[in-house]
């Protein structure tokens, strides 16, 4: 039969009346919810899976609870790994009161944002419900929206069924919660936690570099053995000097390729000096064999043989700058001649290890002295006149008179003549003159003079000269300028080794180090991988600073790695310990890492990761595998039996 046609079934006033009544007894008998919409940051767009999403933003509104006996689902139950809580949650909210009060805030946020929420006109799966009478955090498993089924002609309320939320390692699940202090402080500590040993503040190591001869050169690993389990102790023949800092000694230091366990390398912490003869060297212990080594020695030259370290304050060890070695330069003395000029030197020492001609200078006159400059032709009475004098040929020739001496000049005669045509040049200006000087040019049989109408008064022309090499060491020199107005031998310098543009083909070799930190991290010892050769003085030793912390990390900040390029959330930071917890790792964080905050500009650099693993307080996994590992042994059978 049909409806009753005295009621309306469903007419507007009717189902307001009814909303009314359902709101107003949601306020009465239910519960103040949080609802945690979930933004979705990355999603693949082949498979439509959620890869990063966050939750940022939440709204209360008022739920009754259905199950109102308690929690639904399986509840708190023992498993092998610990207590499990498999709790579920069903609550019923007002449509109109999600649609008036909550709907139109995600359209915003959806539009004012680059993260996408999906369906914004009612509750979605996949979003968060925060119950505070619990302190638990529920996720959205399914949305009922036709329970009660039309009554009136319409719906009323969403049921949401929800379960207890399980924290996974996802990228960008839980590490980007960020709404209230009370809601994220209920898994601050809880889900894939990283937990970093920072360092603050150290101070920066110095070494002093010790030299020496007759040492080890460089260790060659000709056989890396196998088998090892433990690293081996290598033995070098005693020095002949006698003294105990004389024997070199050295480290292994092994390597894993698969189950196999070999020597990497033989590394040097004292080169030793004094060896005449090239020592041996033994590998033993360890628990593996075939290791072999040898070594060259240097009994000539000087190289690096030992080094005293200090500082503290290193994550992982620095980096070591040596300076380059300076090979004993050439020393040599310079002859000065009649005419005030440089005419050649007297080398005491050719030095060694030139790869290139090294550079030589030399003094300028050390007093005033008179260098004629400037010459004009005259007779015994001053008067010019041109041509003049005869017996001349081209050439160069000597002058007598005037107050000074070593005048040099160079004549031109007349084609077919010997009489002087053109103004002399000068080819040494010697030194002692003075200004009208008249002197006379030595050589012809009616002898021409010249009248100095100039002269300098200051420092006569400096000299250089190109050397000559052989294996290295300097031989002779080419004088390329002579100069002029020497009264004494002037000071030669030249360059040694290291001034040269070009070395590496002299032989010189810088050493090759490597630092090593300890647990403390404090720098302990420096590695000799090479000694370097040449080292006529103690080199310069430079160690990188350690670095510095600054700044307090802030919660749920995102945080870098400089080296890793690791990306987590602040989970928490003590700043006392120096211990950083970051949740939800994108990447491994590494020792020497500087984590960076992007909020607080907070910078420490990494020490130790002290652990890395899903952190459930009901999570008893790790202690009773390690309770399991004192009395059942599969090391030799199955202590379960076998079948």
């Amino acid at each position: 039969m049909a409806l009753n046609p005295f009621f309306l079934q469903g007419s507007q006033s009717e189902q307001r009346l009814i909303q009314e009544l359902i709101n107003e007894q949601l306020t009465i008998y239910g519960v103040e919810i949080i609802y945690l919409p979930r933004k979705i940051v990355n999603q693949d767009t082949i498979l439509n899976e959620i890869e990063s999403s966050k939750f940022d933003d939440n709204f209360a509104i008022e739920a009754y609870v259905n199950t109102y006996e308690g929690y639904g689902g399986a509840g708190d139950i023992m498993t092998k790994f610990g207590m499990s809580l498999k709790d579920d949650l069903t609550v019923t909210i007002s449509k109109e009161r999600f649609e008036d009060f909550i709907s139109p805030f995600l359209g915003d946020l959806d539009r004012n944002n680059d993260d996408e929420i999906n369906v914004i006109s009612r509750p979605r799966e996949g979003d968060l419900i925060y119950f505070p009478l619990g302190r638990r955090i529920f996720e959205v498993k399914f949305v009922e929206h036709e329970q009660p089924f039309y009554q009136l002609g319409k719906n009323y309320v969403y049921q949401l069924k929800c379960e207890l939320f399980e924290l996974s390692d996802e990228i960008g699940g839980w590490d980007q919660l960020n709404t209230t202090e009370e809601i994220d402080s209920v898994l601050e500590d809880q889900g894939y936690i990283t937990s970093i040993v920072m360092t603050g503040t150290g101070t920066t190591a110095e070494a002093i570099a010790h030299t020496g001869t007759g040492y080890i050169r460089q260790i060659f690993l000709n056989d890396d053995g196998n088998g090892y389990t433990s690293t081996p102790v290598v033995s070098i023949s005693n020095s002949p000097n006698g003294s105990p800092i004389a024997n070199a000694t050295a480290v292994a230091i092994t390597t894993t390729s698969g189950n196999i366990r070999s020597i990497k390398e033989i590394l040097l912490t004292n080169a030793g000096f004094g060896y005449t003869e090239t020592p041996t060297i033994s590998i033993a212990g360890g628990g593996g064999t075939g290791a072999i080594a040898t070594c060259s020695i240097e009994t000539t030259e000087f190289g690096i043989i030992r080094f005293d370290v200090s500082g503290s304050g290193y994550p992982i060890p620095p980096v070591v700058a040596i300076g380059t070695p300076t090979g004993p330069g050439a020393a040599a003395t310079s002859i000065v001649g009649s005419g005030g000029t440089i005419t050649g030197f007297n080398l005491s020492t050719g030095g060694k290890f030139y790869g290139i001609s090294p550079n030589v200078t030399i003094d300028g006159p050390t007093s005033r002295v008179g260098v004629v400059n400037t010459l004009m032709p005259t007779n015994s009475e001053g008067t010019l006149t041109l041509p003049y004098g005869s017996g001349y040929s081209n050439g160069i020739f000597e002058t007598s008179g005037g107050t000074g001496t070593g005048l040099k000049v160079e004549v031109e005669v007349n084609t077919g003549t010997t009489i002087i045509g053109e103004i002399p040049t000068i080819v040494y200006g010697g030194y002692g003159y003075s200004t009208n000087d008249v002197v006379q040019i030595l050589g012809g049989n009616n002898n021409a003079y010249i009248k100095v109408t100039a002269v300098t008064t200051g420092i006569g022309s400096t000299a250089t000269a190109d050397s000559i090499l052989t294996n290295g060491v300097v031989t002779g020199f080419t004088i390329t300028n002579p100069g002029s107005g020497y009264t004494m031998a002037p000071t030669v310098s030249i360059s040694d080794t290291a001034g040269d543009k070009d070395y590496s083909s002299s032989g010189l070799t810088t050493a090759i180090v490597r630092a090593n930190v300890s647990a403390e991290n404090k720098v302990t010892s420096i590695h000799i991988i090479n000694s370097g050769l040449g080292y006529a003085s103690a080199p310069s030793v430079t160690i990188a600073d350690p670095p510095t912390g600054i700044g307090t990390f802030t919660f749920n900040e995102l945080v870098t790695g400089s080296i890793s390029g690791a990306k987590a959330r602040v989970k928490t930071w003590n700043k006392t310990n120096k211990i950083l917890k970051v949740g939800t790792t994108n990447g491994t964080f590494v020792p020497g890492d500087v984590i960076v905050g992007s909020a607080s500009s907070a910078r420490y650099s990494v020490d130790i990761v002290q652990s890395a693993e899903f952190a459930d307080k009901y999570d008893k996994g790790d202690e009773i595998e390690t309770l399991a590992d004192t009395f059942l042994d599969f090391t030799e059978t199955n202590p379960f039996g076998t079948y």
